[in-house]
């Protein structure tokens, strides 16, 4: 699959998913202004246009990356796992996603609710899947 910002100065390809996941943390609410939507690209992902790309260090094991020409936003990385998560949005066209989880159910506000049924964790869950510890 091949994603792309709104400028198009940025594009990532990834190998072909048809899941993706919606983080409820704290972070990821400010910085999208909602749920994080995104599908796991995992190790293999490739990026062009690193040149525009900003990497903030959003904690002590994630930065999250965003083009600095039009703002979008496009990965969460976890730097141990070397793993990549990448915005739903980027990858337009493509309309055959199922919604398989919901993580950090446990900051998930009060005032939204999606009408799927989906694999729900907690924080606690999500960094002991990826082996790390909170």
């Amino acid at each position: 699959m091949k994603g792309m910002c709104l400028c198009k100065k940025v594009t990532i390809e990834v190998d072909e998913t048809h899941e993706f996941d919606a983080c409820h943390c704290t972070k990821c609410r400010r910085w999208t202004g909602g749920p994080f939507l995104a599908i796991h690209g995992g190790k293999n992902v490739t990026i062009t246009g690193e040149a525009f790309i900003t990497k903030y260090q959003s904690s002590e094991v994630a930065q999250r990356g965003f083009c600095r020409s039009c703002g979008t936003h496009l990965f969460y990385y976890l730097v141990a796992a070397n793993e990549y998560f990448l915005s739903i949005g980027l990858f337009e066209g493509k309309s055959d996603f199922v919604f398989k989880s919901q993580i950090f159910i446990d900051s998930k506000p009060n005032y939204y609710q999606f009408a799927d049924v989906t694999q729900e964790l907690t924080e606690q869950q999500v960094f002991e899947s990826f082996g790390l510890s909170i």
